[in-house]
């Protein structure tokens, strides 16, 4: 069963940092391009990071520039979200999609749920609070 599963969420105080793991069962991810999403409560969904099948390009949301990293490993065959200096407005479920076929990073990130992806995983819940 070809699946994404996504782990390391949880409760963490205002500052603090989280890294968030976007794993593939079933199938590789090396041909898809991969993002995270999230979606706190009441919001739509939104683009948090995205990153290119080749890992050359990546795109962040304003909001998290300068905090949040995304990155690859192909032998894992696994994507993570490094999340530093973590606000109150981060608090969302994360989501993280993949897609085989894409115009950009920056259009998969910002059409979200839009876009088609491929597969979705199921999310994971990250709460920023003191």
């Amino acid at each position: 069963q070809r699946q994404l599963v996504e782990s390391g969420g949880g409760l963490v105080q205002p500052g603090g940092s989280l890294r968030l793991s976007c794993a593939a069962s079933g199938f590789t991810l090396d041909y898809y391009a991969i993002g995270w999403f999230r979606q706190a409560l009441g919001k739509e969904r939104e683009g948090v990071s995205c990153i290119s099948s080749s890992g050359d390009s990546s795109h962040y949301a304003d909001g998290v520039k300068g905090r949040f990293t995304i990155s690859r490993d192909y032998f894992k065959n696994t994507v993570y979200l490094q999340m530093n200096s973590l606000k109150p407005e981060d608090t969302a479920v994360y989501y993280c999609a993949a897609t085989q076929f894409i115009t950009s990073v920056q259009d998969m990130c910002d059409a979200a749920v839009s876009y088609g992806m491929d597969y979705w995983g199921k999310g994971i819940p990250v709460t920023v609070s003191s």
